[in-house]
């Protein structure tokens, strides 16, 4: 497959324009032919598949084709003739002739071009669009063929887009299915190397984008941060190699900078207290919470905390059942004697000891698992070691630990850094992969507008992601115009994913483009998924075409259309590569379990090669699983 863009998938091949009234806006033209006279110059025009009722300025003959220009939509639609009658022996291309020397358009090849498809469509369009259109068809930037310059045009018109270039940009480039890992990577040198501009906004910019290259840096970064604490937690450990993981963990923000050997766990909690919960309120969704509560509270009020704690630890999926049998026994044990200050001192100490010990343990068997709160191992880590942090800003600790990390020359340090990359490689898996991907969209901002609407989160990390940076660089008139074009393209192809994203009546399309980056692979990856709506406004899940645009490192353009009837799987692959069948045998059991699961049943996966144009995965139509094309076909 050599084309690295898409149309808008269609269901069943019927075009949303046929099952919708038309409508019309003023000067616009369309072709038509006159079906039916009445009176006071109303007239039934046919239009395409559809009939509309106007009234003409001057009267006219019933068979006869024109070219009509609205002149009127409200009360009614009014319509003057822009050209004479077109007998049937006209071609396309004579009346085409006749409609620009009627309405005084250049005869260019673009205008043309235009023109020939909207005349095909049977959309109208006005002279001031036919215009502008004309003038981008001249300037389409590399890598945007004609075909996708008209089809975003046919799609500004028939969802009635504002008809700008801005527009127009973002849906040409949104139509890509590759080639936003080499924008991204051209305007980071950019922001690297030109002179002039905002500096600070700048350096900030790229170090958003230099994240998206690394997108399991967070990770790698909990990964580090367990096995610092385990040197510091290790009595066996010399102490030298404890000195480094103190001062790696001062160093990232992670540890207040006067924690000592003998301080640095016991200090925490009585950093921040805050007041007891009832118990009936919610159960606290982090250790470090927990352990603030037990510390603040007094021992008259100590009974209900207990309860609350049991419950916790009772509920916690991070921890394994012999940790919560030992966190139990902990808790019986103190609730055996007198309850006083100094009793709760010790008791809250060795249970912040036993919790720190447990996460640490369970970093690498549940790297990539959220319990049902959504909390991870490192979130709980980081509660226990710094209870000023939250959720939002955990990530950017373990990213700067990392960094440090790296940029610490002991030979100690360095060792420690590269073998958590590799515990991180080797249990990378499909929840790493999703981790990644909203990771890679969460950076890139592609839904700011909707954070900004709903004043969800926090609003400080939603300016430091890479879509409302790029607006104040372009806004920023002091910016170099390579850099601000450079900005223009990522800008458009993130515009492009939500204008070409929507809903027609039940049927809804969403579309995403992703630049990943994996161990030092890079993948432009782009998701189209199609699939309808039920009553209660909920995604059907029994029904649904999804289309994957891959572009990777090793096996090159693949193309896979998965297709979901009744919750029967069918899947498709497009691949030149001569051994994809067997590279893809071993996998075809783990993915029908996984789809098994999910209540999905897997009737077959068919390989083909991309050796006809014409039965590739065409998005108007569906691809049948019999039409083998010589390709491979997988029944289960």
């Amino acid at each position: 497959m050599t084309s690295t863009s898409f149309n808008p998938i269609q269901v069943n091949a019927q075009q949303p324009t046929t099952n919708q009234p038309m409508t019309f806006r003023q000067d616009q033209v369309f072709h038509g032919t006159i079906k039916k006279l009445y009176p006071d110059q109303m007239a039934e025009v046919q239009v395409g598949g559809q009939k509309i009722m106007a009234k003409l300025e001057t009267p006219l003959k019933v068979g006869d084709a024109h070219f009509f220009q609205v002149t009127n939509t409200n009360p009614q639609t009014e319509l003057k003739v822009v050209t004479g009658p077109m007998s049937q022996t006209m071609t396309p291309a004579q009346q085409m002739n006749q409609l620009l020397d009627t309405m005084n358009l250049p005869k260019t090849s673009e205008m043309r071009q235009v023109l020939a498809h909207f005349m095909k469509e049977q959309l109208p369009i006005s002279k001031e669009q036919l215009v502008a259109a004309e003038n981008w068809m001249k300037n389409l930037p590399d890598g945007v063929s004609k075909n996708d310059a008209l089809q975003a045009l046919q799609r500004m018109v028939e969802l009635k887009m504002p008809f700008t270039t801005t527009v127009f940009q973002a849906l040409t480039q949104g139509a890509k299915t590759d080639g936003m890992s080499a924008n991204l990577a051209n305007l980071a040198q950019l922001l690297a190397t030109q002179q002039g501009g905002n500096d600070a906004l700048k350096t900030n910019l790229l170090q958003q984008i230099q994240q998206l290259a690394k997108p399991l840096d967070a990770e790698t970064g909990g990964v580090l941060l367990a096995r610092n604490l385990q040197s510091l937690m290790d009595s066996s450990a010399p102490i030298s190699t404890k000195l480094q993981a103190l001062a790696v963990l001062k160093e990232a923000g992670i540890l207040p900078r006067n924690a000592t050997l003998q301080n640095w766990q016991s200090m925490q909690p009585s950093s921040t207290t805050q007041p007891i919960q009832s118990a009936q309120n919610t159960l606290p969704q982090q250790a470090g919470q927990m352990i603030q509560q037990l510390a603040g509270t007094s021992p008259e009020q100590m009974k209900p905390v207990i309860e609350q704690l049991k419950a916790w630890a009772a509920n916690e999926s991070l921890l394994n059942t012999s940790q919560k049998e030992q966190i139990q026994q902990l808790i019986g044990r103190f609730s055996q004697i007198p309850v006083s200050k100094q009793t709760v001192e010790v008791f809250t100490k060795q249970l912040q000891e036993q919790l720190t010990k447990a996460f640490t343990d369970n970093s690498s068997s549940r790297l990539f698992t959220q319990d049902e709160r959504g909390m991870t191992v490192k979130d709980q880590l980081l509660s226990l070691i710094k209870p000023d942090s939250n959720v939002s800003m955990n990530d950017a600790l373990l990213r700067n630990l990392v960094k440090v990390s790296a940029d610490n020359p002991q030979p100690a340090i360095q060792s420690t850094l590269v073998q958590a990359e590799a515990q991180v490689q080797s249990a990378a898996d499909s929840k790493a992969m999703e981790q990644a991907i909203k990771t890679v969209l969460k950076g890139l901002g592609v839904s700011y507008e909707a954070a900004l609407s709903s004043k969800a989160g926090d609003i400080q990390a939603v300016a430091n992601q890479i879509k409302p940076q790029l607006l104040a660089l372009i806004q920023d008139l002091q910016t170099p115009p390579a850099l601000r074009d450079a900005a223009d393209n990522v800008l458009a192809r993130m515009n492009g994913m939500q204008l070409l994203s929507g809903e027609n009546g039940h049927q809804h399309q969403i579309v995403m483009q992703v630049p990943l980056e994996f161990f030092g692979k890079r993948m432009d990856a782009t998701l189209q998924w199609n699939g309808r709506m039920k009553d209660d406004g909920k995604i059907d899940a029994n029904f649904a075409r999804i289309l994957f645009y891959l572009n990777m490192e090793s096996i090159q353009q693949t193309v896979i259309d998965m297709q979901v009837q009744n919750r029967v799987v069918t899947i498709n692959v497009f691949n030149d590569h001569p051994r994809l069948e067997q590279l893809a045998a071993p996998l075809k059991e783990t993915l029908k379990k996984g789809l098994t699961e999910k209540e999905y049943h897997l009737s077959g996966i068919f390989i083909k090669p991309f050796e006809d144009q014409v039965q590739k995965v065409d998005t108007k139509k569906q691809v049948q699983p019999d039409e083998q094309q010589g390709g491979v076909d997988i029944r289960v």
